[in-house]
């Protein structure tokens, strides 16, 4: 990689910052995951950089992965305390979502990075146009009771999940409040599936990356850890004061202003990987 201007360095510090506030409060307001903002803003960054995209958004997964583990204990406990945390539901899901996760970071680690971009682009598109919807989109009055439906969604959540970069609320939260879940119940239980997402998909990244050449420096596998460190002490402090905002205030208009928000960066990651 070139050698940056101090300049350049400091804003990209300064973005990285940023982006770690809007994902520490919007983990807890939204339930939508931090990494819906990381992963974007890191790729970018990287390849500011010069760093090759193969390897600037792996790193970019990875590194949102990483923060989000911190993050989800911080918004879960918040949420938890309200009471807002479905634990059998958590229970009965994980296993799966952990498997989900652990195989999503996996193929997040060896597919090129258009693959990824597609993927994020994709869903981040489809989330942008459910949260812009003035109502709640409701499909059924239950979760799914057939043998394998509710392990097969707890598995895709944490397989695309691992592979975008993001916690479990981007999906977990439309899909729990599409079967009658309450939202403040989908928000919280939504960030406790981030931990348990995050977890094995970083490990599997770490491994994956292990000894893989043109990684930024101070990278565990495929984490950076120059990046988490910035980030993980502003999201964490943040996450509780989005928690409380949810509590206390109706999220329409922020929801349809990060759809607005989401909607180009997922379109912009489309065109990047498609271009």
């Amino acid at each position: 990689m070139d050698l940056l201007t101090t300049t350049e360095i400091a804003l990209l510090i300064g973005g990285v910052m940023i982006a770690a506030a809007f994902a520490g409060i919007l983990a807890g307001l939204l339930g939508v995951g931090g990494g819906i903002v990381i992963v974007p803003v890191l790729f970018w960054v990287f390849t500011f950089t010069q760093l090759d995209p193969d390897i600037a958004m792996p790193v970019a997964v990875a590194t949102s992965l990483a923060t989000i583990i911190a993050t989800a204990i911080s918004s879960a406990r918040a949420h938890h305390k309200r009471g807002a945390v479905d634990m059998a539901l958590v229970k009965r899901w994980g296993p799966w979502m952990a498997a989900g996760a652990l195989l999503g970071g996996a193929v997040a680690g060896l597919v090129d990075a258009e693959a990824l971009m597609l993927v994020f682009g994709s869903v981040g598109l489809l989330v942008s146009v459910n949260l812009a919807r003035p109502k709640t989109l409701v499909l059924a009055r239950n979760l799914p009771k057939g043998r394998a439906a509710q392990p097969a969604l707890a598995g895709t959540i944490g397989t695309v999940s691992a592979m975008m970069g993001i916690g479990g609320g981007t999906l977990g939260v439309p899909i729990l409040t599409a079967c009658s879940v309450p939202v403040h119940r989908a928000v919280g239980t939504a960030a406790a599936f981030g931990l348990i997402i995050a977890v094995p998909a970083v490990i599997a990244l770490i491994v994956a990356g292990w000894g893989v050449e043109g990684r930024p420096p101070l990278s565990l596998g495929f984490v950076n850890l120059v990046a988490a460190a910035l980030i993980l002490p502003i999201s964490t402090a943040l996450a509780p004061r989005g928690a409380q905002l949810a509590h206390a205030l109706d999220a329409k208009w922020v929801k349809r202003a990060f759809a607005v928000f989401l909607a180009i960066t997922s379109l912009r990651m489309l065109w990047t990987a498609l271009g």
